[in-house]
Formats: structure tokens, C-alpha cells, sequence
């Protein structure tokens, strides 16, 4: 594809995600599928459209039809097209709701104990844990706590489940034989296990950093927008398509979704920003610079880790909900992790100028 041609491949996706994302955003409204956040920061949100990432199958759907002799993009879109139906059966079974959960506040002078939280003096927190759920009835009648709320719980799938659908997708990119060598080293009977660690990093690691408005949907749109200029300076110039398909999706979302978010993605545009991101990053084989661009969901799932293993603790969940919890606004978090993932990507196109 020459200069030309990949400008029309950027503004064919971003016009299409555009007047898609338009289009189902009405239909959901209508149809009154809204998220209800369980964060409490986040409960002025409640009613705003989620599994707006529908949109993103249509222009994928675009997307193939147009270039279906690039083999690069098919491959791309397809496997992100799979992701995104994955991610959609998520939604829709979250669309029961599951459990009620009370929200407190401690009403007492002193630090209380509920769960594994502590909670400080006229904190709100809430009771989401067996033990959380099996303390609460004492501190009420002791007159510690008070119930301020309630919020809905979705039924999502086990675990084991969602790993199962996430492996899967990462053996129909294996299978097409599109990556077989990766950061210089030529996979071989490890072509399949490898993608598919990198496909389940790449969608967990986005799904977990989708919960402010257009965090993940910039994050991945810099990255994306990174790698292009990454296969611009350093070539092959086959790398920039897939990126330009990504990046053209997060933009074109990002009209409707930016602060204050309009519409939500949902696990179907996540699923599909993940595994469409780590399928771009493994076919054009640049792995570390692809694994540092991503480096701020990266680094959030870690943290997100080492506090369900215990070995931390987090007042909420994810990173980001963390620092929203202590008082930094939804605002200045997201600017600060799109400047944080700018910068990682200025550096890793430094250091492959003068370093490696």
C-alpha cells in the first residue's frame, strides 16, 4: 500500500466507526441497556449506553470486505471480529443482574475492619466479599456502618470460561500461520502457545484498564498511532495497515466517548481493541516495542494481581479506581496515563534510534 492508499484505509475506519458508534448508540438508548457503575465515584453515570464496541464489528465488517486481499488487515480484523463476539456474549449475559450489594459508610470516629478493607470515618465502601458480607450485620446493629445504597452486581461467566474463549481465540491466530518468527526468534511448535499468551495478555490488559471514559480507547489509539510511526521510520512498511485500522477505531470511538463519555464500549470493544492490538503487535513481529507502548494497562494488571494474591492492598479495583478513590479526578488519571503510554513510546522509538 502506498502513502494514499493507507490515508483512505485510516479514514474509511474512522468515518465508519463514526457514523457506526452513531448508530448503535441510538439503538441502545432505546433499547435501554445502560451501565450501572459499582464504583461509587462513578454512580452519576448510571444510564449511559455500554456495548457501544458493537459498533466496531460493523466497521470491521467494512473493513474485510473492502480489503479482502491484504492479508495482514483480513487476518487483523477477523481475529479482532472473533474477539469482539466474545467479548459480546459477556455483555449479554451481564445483562442479568446477578446479586445486590449494599454500599456503607463507616458512621463511627475510628478506622473500622470490614473485609480485607479498612475503612476510615465517613468512607463509603462496598460490601462485595463473603467476609465483608459476614461482618457487616455486627457493625450495623454495633451503629458503625449505615447503609447509603445499593448497586446491582452482573452475572458474569467462571473464570475458567472466559480464560477457555480467550485461548481459543489465540489458537485461530495461531493457526493461520501468520506469525512464526517473533522478536527475532523463530517460534516454531511454539508459534501457538506463544500467540496465544500474548493475545490473553494483550485482552486482559485492556479489558481491565476499560473504566474511565476513552482510557482504554486512547491508550490503545497512542499505542497504535506509535506503532505506525514505529513502521514508518523503521519499516517494514507492511506494519502501519493493522495499526491504522486500530487506531482509526479508537479515534472515531473516542468522539463519543471521551470525557464525559456518551457511550461505553463494553467487553465487546475491549475484546476487540485486545486481541486486535496483540495480533497486530505478533504478525508485524514487534514485540518489545509493542509490550512498551501497552505498558500502562500492563502495569495496572499487575498491580490488580498482586492485590488478589494478597500481597497488597487496594481500597478498589483496578489501579485507576484506586487513585479515583483518593481524591485525584477522573480527568487528570486519564491524562496522566495517555501522557504516561505518549512517553513510553517516545522512548521506545528513541531508544531503537540510538540504543538498538
Amino acid at each position: 500500500m502506498n502513502n494514499t492508499d493507507m490515508l483512505i484505509l485510516f479514514l474509511v475506519t474512522l468515518c465508519a466507526t463514526i457514523f457506526f458508534t452513531s448508530y448503535v448508540k441510538r439503538i441502545l438508548l432505546k433499547a435501554r441497556i445502560a451501565d450501572n457503575p459499582i464504583v461509587s465515584e462513578h454512580r452519576h453515570k448510571s444510564g449511559t449506553p455500554t456495548m457501544g464496541g458493537i459498533a466496531f464489528l460493523f466497521t470491521l465488517a467494512l473493513i474485510i470486505s473492502i480489503y479482502y486481499q491484504n492479508t495482514p488487515i483480513l487476518i487483523v480484523s477477523y481475529i479482532m471480529l472473533a474477539g469482539g463476539i466474545v467479548g459480546l456474549v459477556d455483555d449479554l449475559i451481564g445483562l442479568k443482574v446477578k446479586e445486590i450489594q449494599k454500599i456503607v459508610v463507616n458512621t463511627s470516629d475510628e478506622i473500622i475492619t470490614l473485609g480485607r478493607l479498612d475503612v476510615e470515618p465517613n468512607e463509603e465502601v462496598r460490601v462485595a466479599t463473603p467476609k465483608a458480607k459476614a461482618e457487616v450485620d455486627d457493625l450495623l446493629k454495633e451503629g458503625k456502618v449505615k447503609v447509603v445504597g445499593e448497586v446491582p452486581i452482573k452475572t458474569e461467566p467462571e473464570e475458567l470460561e472466559k480464560i477457555v474463549c480467550q485461548i481459543v481465540l489465540g489458537v485461530f491466530l495461531g493457526l493461520t500461520g501468520a506469525v512464526t518468527t517473533l522478536g527475532g526468534f523463530k517460534l516454531g511448535i511454539l508459534a501457538i502457545p506463544v500467540v496465544t499468551i500474548g493475545v490473553l495478555g494483550s485482552i486482559n490488559s485492556v479489558n481491565l484498564i476499560d473504566g474511565m471514559d476513552g482510557l482504554a480507547a486512547g491508550i490503545v489509539g497512542i499505542a497504535s498511532i506509535a506503532c505506525c510511526v514505529y513502521g514508518y521510520l523503521f519499516g517494514p512498511i507492511t506494519i502501519i495497515p493493522p495499526f491504522l485500522v486500530l487506531s482509526g477505531i479508537c479515534l472515531g470511538f473516542l468522539v463519543f466517548n471521551k470525557y464525559p463519555a456518551s457511550i461505553f464500549m463494553g467487553d465487546t470493544g475491549s475484546f476487540v481493541l485486545g486481541t486486535g492490538y496483540a495480533a497486530a503487535v505478533m504478525i508485524c513481529d514487534i514485540p518489545y516495542f509493542g509490550v512498551l507502548a501497552l505498558g500502562v494497562p500492563i502495569f495496572s494488571v499487575i498491580v490488580s494481581l498482586l492485590h488478589r494474591a494478597h500481597i497488597i492492598k487496594l481500597p478498589v479495583e483496578p489501579l485507576h479506581h484506586t487513585l479515583n478513590h483518593y481524591g485525584m479526578s477522573e480527568v487528570k488519571i486519564i491524562l496522566s496515563y495517555w501522557a504516561i503510554t505518549a512517553l513510553l513510546c517516545i522512548i521506545g522509538i528513541l531508544a531503537k534510534m540510538y540504543i538498538f
